[in-house]
C-alpha cells in the first residue's frame, strides 16, 4: 500500500516556492491545466449547471486520478516519493508570488506611479483599476492579500496535509477553476455554479484556519482576534472575510467598501475599526501574509508527519497480520 504523506517533500516544495516562486511559464503544471480546463469547457459548455457540474467533476476528478497514480508509482521509492511531494507543493503554492506583488504594488504607490500600479492590480484580484487612486489601490491590494494568503498557501498545505499529494492537486484545480468559470457574469451564472461551491467547500476550513494562523502571528493578536469574532461573517463570501477580518484587526485597518468587477458595482460590508488602508500599509500585509504563511507550512509539515508515522504504523500491523 502506498504511503501517501511525505513532510520532508512538504518542506523542500516550500523551500522551492520561497527560492523559485511561481515562474510565468506555458509550461507550468497550473498554466497546463488551465489549457485543458479550457478546451474542455469549449467542447461542455452549456447556459446549465449541469454541464458545470461535469466539467468540475472531469478536471478535477482526473487531476485527483493522477496524483493517485503518481503515488502509486513513485511508492517503492523514498527518493521518488519526496521529489513527487516536493514538486507537486512547489507547484500548487503561490506564497512567494503573491508576496512580491504585493511588494511591487508598495514600491509602484510609494513613487508614485499609479499607471504601472493598476497595470499590475489585476496580477492580485480581478476588480476594474482603471478608476483607482492611491487609496483604492492600497486597499485592494491588502484585502488580496488577506483572501490569497488562504487561497495560495494555507489551503493548498491543509490538503496536503489531509490528503497528500492527490490532495493538493484537487484543491489547486478546484481553485484554478473557480478563478477561471466561478465568476459571476452572463455568461458562468449557471455553468460556473458548480466551480464556484466546490471552491467555497474546499476553503471552509482554510479560511478559518488562515484567521487563527493571523491571530497567532499578527502584530496585534487582540485586536485581529476581535475583529475575526465581530466581522468574520459580514463578507458575502463564506471564507473570504474571515481572512480579511483577521488582516483589518491584525494591521488596524478598515477593509471593505465599494468594488468595481468590469462594470458591476459591489458595495460591501466594512470590517475593522481603523482607518482605511494607506500605502504604508502594504509592506505591513506582506509581512503579515509571510508570517502566516510560515506558520501554516510548521503546521502542515507537523500534520503531515503525523499522518505519515500513523500510517507507516498501521501498515506495518496489517503485514503482521497477514505476512
Amino acid at each position: 500500500m502506498p504511503i501517501w504523506y511525505d513532510p520532508l517533500g512538504l518542506a523542500l516544495g516550500v523551500a522551492l516556492d520561497r527560492l523559485l516562486a511561481d515562474p510565468q511559464s506555458p509550461a507550468h503544471p497550473v498554466a497546463v491545466f488551465g489549457r485543458g480546463a479550457a478546451r474542455l469547457e469549449q467542447v461542455l459548455y452549456a447556459d446549465d449547471r449541469r454541464r458545470g457540474v461535469l466539467h468540475v467533476a472531469v478536471c478535477v476528478g482526473g487531476t485527483a486520478t493522477l496524483g493517485v497514480l503518481a503515488v502509486r508509482a513513485t511508492s517503492r521509492s523514498r527518493v521518488l516519493r519526496t521529489t513527487l511531494t516536493a514538486l507537486t507543493t512547489w507547484a500548487v503554492l503561490g506564497g512567494t508570488t503573491l508576496a512580491r506583488e504585493g511588494a511591487y504594488m508598495s514600491d509602484a504607490l510609494e513613487r508614485g506611479d499609479l499607471e504601472r500600479a493598476r497595470a499590475r492590480l489585476p496580477h492580485l484580484c480581478g476588480r476594474d483599476p482603471s478608476g483607482l487612486e492611491a487609496p483604492e489601490l492600497a486597499r485592494a491590494t491588502v484585502e488580496s492579500l488577506a483572501e490569497n494568503t488562504s487561497d495560495a498557501v494555507v489551503a493548498p498545505l491543509f490538503w496536503g496535509a489531509v490528503a497528500g499529494v492527490p490532495g493538493m492537486l484537487a484543491y489547486r484545480a478546484i481553485n484554478t477553476l473557480d478563478a477561471m468559470v466561478g465568476h459571476r457574469s452572463a455568461r458562468y451564472e449557471r455553468f460556473g455554479w458548480a466551480a464556484a461551491r466546490l471552491d467555497d467547500v474546499a476553503n471552509y476550513v482554510p479560511a478559518r484556519l488562515t484567521g487563527v494562523l493571523t491571530v497567532l502571528t499578527a502584530p496585534d493578536p487582540g485586536g485581529a482576534r476581535a475583529m475575526l469574532r465581530r466581522d468574520g461573517h459580514r463578507h458575502p463570501s463564506p471564507n473570504a472575510g474571515r481572512c480579511e477580518a483577521a488582516f483589518a484587526g491584525a494591521l488596524g485597518v478598515t477593509l471593505g467598501g465599494k468594488n468595481v468587477y468590469g462594470g458591476r458595482v459591489e458595495e460591501r460590508p466594512t470590517m475593522g475599526d481603523g482607518p482605511s488602508p494607506r500605502v504604508h500599509d502594504i509592506p505591513r500585509a506582506v509581512r503579515l501574509t509571510r508570517a502566516v504563511s510560515l506558520a501554516a507550512a510548521c503546521v502542515a509539515g507537523v500534520a503531515m508527519a503525523g499522518m505519515s508515522s500513523f500510517a507507516g504504523a498501521w501498515i506495518r500491523r496489517r503485514h503482521r497480520a497477514h505476512p
